[in-house]
Formats: structure tokens, sequence, C-alpha cells
């Protein structure tokens, strides 16, 4: 953990590389120093139909939810989701300055006893080890 999953309209093609943000958003919970690097995963799905607030098919949004384990206080919680956050929307404000554009960010804490995983990812990661001796 964390899981990061972006929805965003399909309007913002063209308007947004959707590969930077994801990127992105992967660098920036990086950069909060409390998700295990080998636990980050970031995505984004285009939603083809939407329908936002007045039905102007010219309106936008970008909406991510961020899926993380249990273990880190509200402190810590708020200030990595604010990190990221900023850095989304800093990167977004092109769209915001050229049109209309709503972006939300929620973090949902999974229950580690609901929480099923497999992943060898932290020891690849971690690289070869030394020969003892």
């Amino acid at each position: 953990m964390p899981h990061f999953t972006i929805e965003y309209s399909a309007n913002l093609d063209g308007r947004v590389n959707m590969a930077e943000i994801v990127d992105l958003v992967r660098r920036s919970a990086i950069e909060t120093g409390i998700f295990p690097l080998g636990g980050i995963r970031v995505r984004a799905i285009r939603c083809d139909f939407v329908s936002i607030a007045d039905g102007n098919p010219d309106h936008a949004f970008l909406a991510m939810v961020a899926r993380i384990g249990e273990g880190r206080d509200l402190a810590a919680r708020k200030a990595a989701g604010q990190h990221v956050f900023d850095a989304l929307c800093a990167a977004l404000e092109p769209v915001f300055a050229s049109g209309t554009l709503a972006v939300s960010l929620d973090m949902q804490i999974n229950d580690k006893q609901t929480s099923f995983k497999r992943n060898n990812l932290h020891t690849a990661l971690a690289g070869p080890k030394e020969a003892a001796g």
C-alpha cells in the first residue's frame, strides 16, 4: 500500500498528459516518506460517460482515491495527502486556468484483517544480497 486510483473525465485527454500525472503522483507519494516504495501503485481510469454539475460537457473532473494500510497517525496521513494533492493541483493549474475542473483526493484506510496481499517487489527493490563471509 498505498494504491492511488485516478478516475478522470475523457475531456481531459489532449489537455493533460495522464502518464505524467500518474508518475507525478508516484513521485509525490515517495517524497512523503511514509509509504514503502514497493507498495506504491498508481493507475488512471478514463471515464467516457460522465455528467457533471449542470451538464455542461466542457466541465472536467479528476477524482483520486488513495487506499493505504493501517499504522499511520492522522497528522502523517494529512501531511502526505496534502503533499500529493498540492503536487497534483500544481500540475493541473493550466487546466484550471483555461476551463472548469473539479479535483479531489480521498484517503481510505484498509483494515489489515481483511486486506490480503502477496508482493515480492520489496525484496526485488532491496537488490541482491551480499555474500556472507
